[in-house]
């Protein structure tokens, strides 16, 4: 083998060794974030999975004082909300201020304390066809330049619950490998000193379907309860209802506070006032205590003392 030959096999070698350590997305290292001692200002960026009843339930839960603004689409990428040309299905429908304001002029403002933003769903699909990890890069940066003290964080979602590739088997093999390894992989490389964090709410949707299963949720017997119905009356796999909103706020509340849920109200309001569906006392303590849990095992949550057992 003559030496041109031999150094392009160790480079393709090598390339090939870094490509599978890349996509196996071994756990970043991330400095931890101090608890917030004041109530926060945060910025929702996605679809649908976030919706309205999610943001707003997080602000009951939060200290008094916390505040959100948003911009939504159904079913949209990263890149549909930063190109003027893409279009964003249901827009007028769900951005109605003052709840609303635009995502580039309010992320590069400098006026929140922390960014949430999430991707489309197919995760596939959006990494392989809209750009994830370089629109991520857009909007973390946007969110860097706006103001050195803002934290950015990524809302891991789930897929349809008839996934063929089961729905638990899903969020147990996307985190690594596409959440945090794609999506988040060139961002996480380039600054590692101010990374973007994660709000593991796909990990404890699995959690909680986990103790479903156990018998370990007072009064809840599948995972399907903590999602919506069509208007047809048939099962909606991939929206939530008020149960799941629950879920999901309380995993924003622990890592944007850096606080245990247990205890917390479980008897909240829909946007428009009404009471919403609600745990029991005893389900919503079991469903408190399993997202504090999930929460404080990642330590890419940013919380101190996560990963600590």
């Amino acid at each position: 083998m003559g030496k041109k030959t031999l150094i392009l096999a160790l480079t393709t070698c090598l390339h090939g060794l870094w490509s599978g350590m890349t996509a196996q997305a071994a756990p970043f290292p991330v400095p931890p974030l101090t608890a917030p001692q004041a109530p926060l200002k945060v910025y929702h960026l996605g679809h649908s999975l976030v919706g309205s009843v999610m943001p707003h339930m997080l602000a009951q839960l939060a200290p008094e004082g916390h505040s959100w603004n948003s911009q939504l689409g159904s079913g949209t990428s990263l890149k549909q909300h930063w190109e003027p040309d893409e279009q964003i299905l249901h827009f007028d429908r769900v951005n109605v201020p003052p709840v609303w304001r635009d995502a580039k002029e309010a992320i590069g403002s400098g006026d929140y304390d922390a960014v949430v933003l999430t991707e489309m769903v197919e995760l596939r699909d959006a990494v392989k066809y809209f750009g994830s990890a370089k629109y991520m890069r857009r909007w973390a940066a946007l969110a860097r330049e706006g103001a050195p003290d803002t934290r950015i964080y990524l809302y891991e979602t789930w897929h349809h619950l008839d996934d063929p590739d089961g729905w638990e088997a899903r969020i147990d093999g996307d985190l690594e490998r596409l959440w945090l390894g794609k999506v988040l992989g060139s961002d996480s490389r380039r600054n590692p000193k101010r990374p973007v964090y994660l709000i593991p709410a796909g990990q404890v949707m699995a959690a909680v379907a986990r103790a479903i299963k156990a018998g370990q949720i007072d009064g809840i017997t599948d995972i399907s309860e903590l999602f919506a119905k069509t208007p047809e009356g048939e099962q909606d796999t991939i929206h939530i209802n008020d149960l799941g909103a629950y879920v999901v706020a309380l995993a924003h509340y622990a890592v944007l506070y850096h606080r245990s849920p247990v205890g917390l109200p479980h008897r909240l309001t829909l946007p428009d006032g009404a009471p919403a569906t609600a745990f029991s006392p005893a389900a919503a303590r079991q469903i408190q205590e399993t997202v504090w849990q999930v929460v404080r095992a990642l330590p890419r949550t940013g919380l101190a003392e996560a990963g600590q057992g």
